[in-house]
């Protein structure tokens, strides 16, 4: 499985995507407290971290790439070494790609002719309002102002 996202991890733990951002990052943190199913290697068992404690952390500082990062780091080792995990935690990724983040590529195009007025580009506006006047009319139809006389 590849690494989870960072900027996806960093915000969700950050609340974005709204109440379905919370409710993934939720279950992502319920994932995590389940009980290890460690493999077994011989007479020793890997020291891998449960990912509770980068949860936790990314929880408190969201902004902070190298937490996030950690988790995902954590993630992926888990997931190595814990075949149930990992199938858990394959599903929760995919229900995690499936919510509006801000996480991901904008591709903005502007093309053929005049626009008269603001020009948005970006990605994910909401409340967005413009109180800009219409451009001036010209009686004479060339853009020319008329001329009183």
């Amino acid at each position: 499985m590849d690494p989870i996202s960072v900027g996806l991890l960093a915000a969700l733990a950050g609340g974005a995507g709204g109440e379905a951002g919370r409710q993934v990052w939720a279950g992502l943190s319920a994932l995590v407290r389940r009980p290890f199913q460690r493999v077994e290697y011989g007479a020793q068992t890997p020291a891998v971290s449960s990912g509770e404690a980068e949860v936790a952390a990314l929880g408190q500082a969201p902004a902070d790439p190298a937490r996030a990062q950690a988790l995902s780091t954590a993630l992926a080792v888990r997931a190595a070494v814990d075949s149930d995990f990992h199938a858990s935690l394959q599903e929760w990724y995919g229900q995690a790609k499936l919510v509006r983040t801000g996480d991901g590529d904008v591709n903005n195009t502007i093309s053929g002719g005049t626009q008269n007025g603001p020009v948005l580009q970006g990605r994910d506006f909401s409340r967005i309002s413009f109180t800009t006047p219409p451009p001036p009319s010209s009686s004479l139809g060339d853009g020319t102002p008329p001329t009183r006389g």
